[in-house]
């Protein structure tokens, strides 16, 4: 069923329902906030009305569309979202990234009186990569959990194109909005090379930072140096900006004006 009803970013009901029952501020804005989710939170993918939810303690995921199987996990925080998410175990994630196994991430942002939602930020699982994933320090010899390494997701290694605002400073999205660019990136989720698929988020981390709707080629090139950190192992990384402003031209990402200019869509 096509989800018809606006989304309602009040969590005051949720927190009165249950800021009685949790001393820990931290159980009480995971319980307000799921709770939030699942009465709320549709699928971006097919516009299903309703997602699910796993049962407690399932594995990197919280909540999945019966409809086409897609999988979420929310995350949520008091206050701006800011550019770094703190996220589970470090080789964990890495394995589900290399495996194409992650699922949707979803960040949620509220009010520090659990008033209302400020934002809340789709990232669609073929845009966690391998240079998105920050290993954390291990735990020392004395915590309970020695030696267990956690990770940082860095939202600024992901491209705009990434990043699909459900709620943007509590304003909410039609689902026409999302819906329309989630279809707008698809050809970068049927590519199941997770190389392939970095090339492409970082050539769309390098269009965003051009401050300008037309840009050239040689606009492009000054970030060359970038690009080879990122990928030491390539060593035609002029070539590869080639193709990979070709493929983004093919998919209506940016259009080809002739003579080496484009023009961001």
């Amino acid at each position: 069923m096509i989800r018809k009803r606006r989304m309602n970013i009040d969590l005051k009901l949720y927190y009165d329902k249950y800021s009685s029952h949790y001393s820990s501020a931290s159980q009480l804005a995971r319980v307000v906030t799921e709770s939030w989710f699942k009465d709320n939170m549709y699928c971006p993918f097919c516009a299903k009305e309703s997602v699910k939810d796993f049962p407690n303690n399932h594995p990197i995921t919280d909540f999945y569309c019966d409809e086409c199987n897609e999988e979420f996990q929310l995350k949520s925080k008091r206050g701006h979202l800011g550019k770094v998410i703190t996220d589970g175990e470090y080789n964990k994630m890495m394995g589900a990234v290399n495996a194409n196994n992650t699922p949707n991430f979803l960040f949620l942002n509220y009010e520090s009186d659990f008033h209302f939602i400020n934002d809340l930020l789709m990232i669609p699982k073929e845009f966690i990569l391998p240079n998105c994933i920050q290993k954390r320090k291990p735990l020392s010899s004395a915590a309970k959990r020695a030696g267990w390494t956690g990770c940082n997701i860095h939202l600024d290694r992901i491209s705009e194109n990434g990043k699909l605002y459900l709620v943007r400073n509590k304003r909410v999205m039609s689902i026409e909005e999302v819906t329309n660019k989630v279809t707008s990136i698809g050809f970068i989720r049927q590519n199941k090379n997770v190389a392939s698929r970095g090339w492409i988020n970082d050539i769309l981390l390098v269009i965003s930072s051009i401050q300008k709707s037309m840009f050239t080629l040689n606009d492009v090139y000054k970030y060359e140096k970038f690009l080879k950190e990122l990928h030491p192992e390539n060593n035609h990384v002029k070539d590869k900006i080639r193709q990979q402003l070709q493929i983004l031209r093919d998919n209506s990402i940016i259009e080809f004006l002739g003579k080496g200019v484009y023009r961001k869509l």
